[in-house]
């Protein structure tokens, strides 16, 4: 295993690009020295220096490399290692909405590898429980088994494995009453799956849920005399997730979510086809098909994506954010949410998470904990 000691180029800080040096000891940073220097000259500087990230934080992430949350095991490790070779430093193994026992078996597997880091893989900071607190008429890729929620099973599911973060639809029966009884015990919960009006959206952000799954996908949209709790994203949200694969989310859509709610972050909602060639894989107790780019369910709905967080960055990067703004919403926005001080950005006394990459923005070099990743492997 590579330990990472020092590298030079041009180290993305919280106060903007230095042209110097990050150096590590033991796993967290220790010195960042040099010149602050503007994007214009990163972007035009004819040295071509690496450009030195913090490392992608992705909380929505249900496969890859052939392997599924759900399949409990050793899937979720495998799953961290096809994506830390994408730029993912941290993230949440999500599961899916699925019989109790399926979830159960999951997490099972999931409390021992939360607890330790593979040498070569992410570092799994917990659970999303992506259902079955979910409305049955808006289940979008989710398997049937949608269910009434209850905090004594949330705790349940939480003593198998650490849950950090929860999906609800509180538009159903006790549903806003249980997020305020989550958040109290220290959960952070959004609203995804839903059915619900712009006024249920309101009540469920009074009531503490502070983010909302997959924006714009598997939730009431947007209209002029019926927002919708689209609406009440745009006109009330803080935090919001949103897939810019370009195919769950029109760009268009992506801007007007950029500009009215200050802190929308990326997630990949990756299934096991992300990294693997086309064909058919499974998400949960669904058969999904990877083709033309996109993962779909037989009778067309789409189920997830294959989007790494790398390329998350390059495509908002083209459509014309400035990469400190990009960075951001692949790593910042996501730690602050989950309330995680030392990842998301490059500070001393952080954990040594970072991206090296290329003047066209291709990872170069991963470090995670002050580790260097294999790309190759």
């Amino acid at each position: 295993m590579a330990e990472f000691q020092q590298v030079d180029g041009y180290v993305l800080t919280p106060a903007g690009f230095v042209r110097g040096r990050i150096e590590q000891r033991e796993g967290r940073i220790t010195a960042i020295t040099g010149e602050p220097v503007t994007e214009a000259q990163v972007r035009h500087d004819k040295l071509a220096l690496p450009i030195i990230l913090p490392g992608f934080i992705d909380v929505h992430v249900h496969g890859g490399g052939g392997h599924d949350t759900m399949e409990g095991g050793d899937a979720a490790r495998q799953i961290s290692k096809l994506h830390v070779r994408h730029g993912t430093t941290a993230m949440l193994a999500t599961t899916m909405t699925a019989p109790m026992d399926d979830i159960r078996n999951a997490l099972a597997a999931l409390g021992e590898i939360c607890t330790t880091r593979d040498p070569q893989g992410a570092r799994i900071l917990g659970v999303h429980l992506e259902g079955p607190y979910i409305n049955p008429g808006k289940l979008g890729a989710q398997p049937p088994f949608a269910k009434a929620a209850a905090m004594a099973e949330v705790r349940e599911l939480n003593a198998l494995a650490p849950i950090k973060l929860i999906t609800i639809a509180p538009e159903l029966p006790g549903n806003l009453e249980l997020i305020t009884e989550l958040r109290a015990a220290g959960f952070q919960v959004q609203i995804g799956h839903t059915l619900g009006t712009y006024e249920d959206g309101v009540a469920a952000l009074a009531h503490g849920a502070q983010g909302f799954t997959h924006l714009f996908n598997a939730m009431t949209g947007l209209h002029h005399r019926e927002p919708g709790m689209v609406g009440a994203a745009l006109a009330h949200g803080r935090y919001a997730e949103i897939i810019p694969d370009l195919l769950h989310v029109h760009p268009g859509a992506i801007r007007v979510a950029l500009r009215s709610i200050p802190c929308t972050f990326c997630v990949t909602d990756s299934t096991a086809a992300a990294g693997q060639p086309d064909g058919e894989y499974k998400l949960g107790r669904h058969t999904v098909t990877k083709c033309l780019g996109g993962v779909r369910l037989p009778d067309g709905t789409l189920a997830g994506s294959t989007l790494t967080m790398d390329q998350a960055l390059r495509n908002l990067v083209g459509m014309g954010l400035e990469i400190e703004d990009a960075s951001r919403r692949v790593s910042t926005y996501a730690a602050e949410y989950m309330g995680v001080s030392d990842r998301g950005q490059l500070t001393v006394g952080a954990w040594a998470d970072l991206v090296v990459l290329d003047r066209e923005l291709q990872l170069q070099r991963v470090v995670v904990e002050g580790e260097e990743i294999d790309l190759v492997g």
